[in-house]
């Protein structure tokens, strides 16, 4: 069986447990993944969901796997399950005295994370993404420290290439004095922008940066554009998917070998 992002992360955090970029990034994969919620009974309803939970010496835990069939391997039967982002799970347990047990016993990612943890995970997910700083001044190429940030950028922004987006990084010089990394997207439409941004800003938290970061959103073909395209460095997205096309069905009888059918 293949390793999932979750065993990757969770390796390199147990290679050095100082290495705060390492643990950052583990939670950065935890907030990510779909995690399958081990239930205590079948969901009442939608958004009904009853974890089963693991009591270790005083401290409670939910049970969540990565695939579904390591929750059946540590269950040994069919199980109830439901299926979340990591991000909502944490949502759900902080503040209630919860952990996580992920992957017990069916993983090399087995481990038992803390109910305090959730509570960071909770904060970490809601800092809200800071906007564009007024009255850009200059706009230069990304330095080594701004240039760390394409890899969790460009996983992040998948979904803006799928929207026909472009995106570019720089660094941004403000006419207040200040300066820090500025993400520059084009295309994006109204209702995706915030989304994009909160986004970008995860990608920051996990990855560590000592950066402030600003989402600048632009107009396809405009000055601000053609400015970030010069200065910034262009952060590769997936192209969106071609459009299909499918043929209308040949008419009745147009093929002589399959005659018309008969009602």
């Amino acid at each position: 069986m293949s390793e999932t992002r979750l065993d990757t992360a969770h390796a390199a955090m147990q290679a050095d447990l100082e290495d705060d970029a390492a643990r950052l990034a583990f939670y950065g994969a935890l907030a990510d993944a779909e995690l399958f919620v081990l239930l205590s009974e079948e969901p009442a309803g939608p958004g009904a969901i009853s974890p089963e939970i693991l009591d270790l010496e005083g401290e409670r835990f939910a049970l969540v796997f990565d695939r579904e069939e390591r929750l059946t391997g540590f269950a040994e039967a069919p199980a109830p399950y439901a299926a979340l982002p990591g991000r909502a799970i944490a949502e759900m347990l902080a503040g209630q005295g919860i952990g996580l047990g992920l992957n017990l016993g069916v993983a090399p990612s087995s481990i038992l994370i803390p109910a305090e943890a959730m509570d960071w995970l909770k904060g970490a997910l809601a800092q809200a993404p800071e906007e564009s700083r007024e009255r850009l001044q200059s706009l230069s190429p990304p330095d080594d420290a701004t240039r760390a940030l394409l890899p969790a950028l460009r996983e992040k922004l998948a979904s803006a290439g799928a929207l026909g987006a472009r995106a570019w990084l720089a660094r941004a010089r403000f006419a207040d004095g200040g300066e820090g990394a500025v993400l520059g997207l084009s295309g994006v439409p109204g209702e995706s922008q915030q989304g994009l941004a909160r986004a970008a800003q995860e990608a920051l938290t996990f990855s560590g940066a000592a950066l402030a970061l600003s989402t600048l959103f632009v107009a396809p073909g405009s000055r601000a554009e053609a400015e970030l395209a010069e200065a910034g460095e262009e952060i590769p997205l997936p192209e969106p998917p071609a459009p299909t096309i499918s043929a209308p069905p040949p008419p009745p009888g147009s093929d002589p070998d399959k005659p018309p059918r008969l009602k």
